[in-house]
């Protein structure tokens, strides 16, 4: 094994054995393009000198794809200070929905029809509980996740839920003041049970699909899951803790460990030895398969805003944050937080080799007009 495995290696190594066993989407093909190409000299770039030390270095541009490891750390910077700027200063709960594993085969049937229904389950069941616990329209920004540890198959929903909403006359209330976790566990679980397969069986019956009845039943005898977290306390613990599930992608980089005897090696957590950390191994086709089952469809929005965090209900209430803001010393979490933003900002442009100066452009490096040999030839041939 070597150190500089990373995803794209191995979508070089094992990409031609994928192709000729299975079926791509043009989006799955695009992607597994994208992830090779990043930071490569086929998408161009430009060479940078240190104002300190004159070393010199070429940089290449970034695929910019949501799927790809490379891109994710800036996406999530700037999704971090766009963040902080809407935050309501108060106390999140952090609410996990998941659904089992029996439905798996909707997700492979049918991404959107399944996502649709996901979200809109547990918007509705959140919506809820908020009227009938607290009598007010409460809010939540829910992140989409599809993968396991091992890259397997978990649909699941990180919601971020703030402590407060507005009643009906349109008064600002705050809510959860004293528990420990905002709603209760078990109602939580067994109201979104029933909302999403209630709303699967509709949806499958208007568009006269008779199949699943057997997935469907098992999984109403199944006791679903959904965790509750205790409050997150400051605007800066909200942002930063949020910004770890923004932009995570199904596998990083880092947990890849290297390639040998076909193989794919990469570090997971085990959640049923206490998120013990193990080195796994998956043969290279079979690796790609899972990834790729973690691709979302083109367009879809995987980041969702609801409630009071939704930017048209804000509107339409009428929404006024510096009532909520009195009641909370909140500026030095937001000095706290520019402050984060501005050391993840100058460690990208510090310099490598003498940590002191920064590096700035000297030249641009235009793009490659046709795509460089390190492609996977099937992958090339489906792409021209």
């Amino acid at each position: 094994m070597t150190t500089q495995d990373d995803l794209s290696r191995v979508v070089q190594t094992f990409g031609n054995t994928l192709l000729k066993s299975t079926v791509l989407s043009s989006q799955q093909t695009k992607v597994l393009h994208n992830i090779i190409t990043c930071r490569t000299a086929t998408l161009g770039g430009h060479k940078e000198v240190c104002t300190t030390c004159s070393k010199e270095r070429y940089s290449y541009n970034s695929c910019g794809d949501r799927h790809c490891p490379k891109c994710q750390h800036s996406k999530q910077v700037k999704w971090i200070d766009k963040l902080q700027k809407e935050s309501l200063p108060v106390k999140h709960y952090h609410i996990i929905f998941t659904v089992p594993h029996i439905l798996n085969k909707v997700y492979l049937w049918n991404k959107k029809l399944y996502f649709k229904i996901l979200f809109q389950s547990v918007w509705e069941t959140l919506r809820s509980f908020g009227y009938t616990h607290y009598g007010v329209e409460s809010g939540a920004i829910a992140v989409l996740h599809t993968w396991g540890q091992n890259l397997s198959l978990h649909p699941h929903v990180h919601c971020i839920v703030p402590s407060a909403g507005v009643d009906l006359k349109g008064n600002w209330k705050l809510i959860g003041k004293k528990d420990k976790y905002l709603y209760p566990v078990k109602q939580l679980s067994s109201t979104f049970k029933g909302k999403f397969l209630d709303s699967l069986k509709r949806k499958l019956k208007k568009e006269n699909h008779p199949m699943f009845s057997n997935q469907i039943n098992d999984a109403y005898s199944k006791n679903w899951v959904v965790y509750c977290e205790a409050p997150i306390s400051g605007v800066n613990q909200v942002i930063k803790y949020l910004g770890q599930y923004t932009h995570r992608i199904a596998i990083s980089n880092q947990r890849i460990l290297g390639i040998q005897d076909n193989k794919v090696h990469f570090l997971a957590k085990d959640y049923r030895d206490n998120a013990t950390v193990k080195k796994v191994k998956l043969e290279g086709v079979e690796f790609l398969r899972r990834f790729i089952q973690h691709i979302l469809p083109k367009g879809f929005m995987r980041i969702r805003r609801y409630g009071i965090y939704n930017a048209t209900t804000k509107r339409n209430l009428n929404l006024q944050f510096a009532p909520v803001k009195k009641e909370f010393e909140i500026l030095v979490e937001i000095k706290k937080t520019k402050e984060f933003l501005k050391a993840q900002k100058e460690k990208i442009s510090c310099c490598p080799f003498c940590k002191k100066g920064k590096m700035i452009k000297v030249k641009e490096l235009p793009r490659i007009r046709s795509p460089s040999g390190h492609l996977p030839s099937i992958l090339l041939s489906m792409l021209n």
